[in-house]
């Protein structure tokens, strides 16, 4: 009986003060609650592109930052010409989240730029379908989004911000791309 490869999944972010990493490591907890999953945590400031070049699917993260992702985050999506030049990413699966300070904090554009991103690089964009179930802090979805995940960080120490609703809802955007890739791998082979 031949067995199964395991799901790669890598999860690539930058966080400024730990909220975005916070959110990271709540997507990865969820996509490891599927089981035949690898999940890599990986920050742009040690990018290991051996890793990015095996994965399955990748999740893109950054704080929005004036609107837009942050420098560091955007310095790696610069850095990736070189494999958007060789198709290195091609058919491979991308999602992204995005965390700021105010509750809406043009979280849409950062979204909006980690999908041209992935588009860009020949990638398919998996959505969110996590309906809102309110828009308190212990909340899941409490921002509505659906085109990725959004979370709002209160100028509070990482530890406790983002919400524990914003934590659990990254739990369920990590669960729902592991069980996205793992349909995409089994109807590829």
């Amino acid at each position: 009986m031949t067995q199964l490869r395991k799901t790669q999944m890598v999860v690539l972010y930058h966080s400024g003060y730990g909220h975005t990493e916070q959110v990271a490591q709540h997507i990865v907890k969820g996509a490891e609650s599927v089981a035949n999953i690898s999940t890599v945590l990986m920050s742009v400031a040690n990018i290991d592109w051996s890793v990015l070049a095996q994965a399955d699917a990748m999740i893109f993260g950054a704080p929005t930052y004036m609107g837009s992702v942050s420098a560091a985050f955007k310095q790696f999506m610069d850095d990736s010409s070189k494999v958007w030049f060789q198709l290195g990413w091609q058919d491979k699966l991308a999602a992204g989240f995005t965390n700021s300070g105010a509750l809406s904090g043009d979280k849409q554009v950062a979204l909006q730029q980690l999908q041209t991103f992935a588009a860009q690089h020949g990638m398919h964009w998996l959505s969110f379908p996590l309906q809102p179930t309110g828009t308190g802090p212990q909340d899941l979805n409490r921002l509505g989004a659906n085109g990725g995940l959004m979370t709002q960080s209160d100028n509070e120490s990482a530890a406790i911000t983002p919400p524990s609703g914003d934590r659990l809802t990254a739990e369920h955007f990590g669960r729902h791309i592991a069980q996205c890739t793992q349909r995409w791998v089994r109807g590829a082979h």
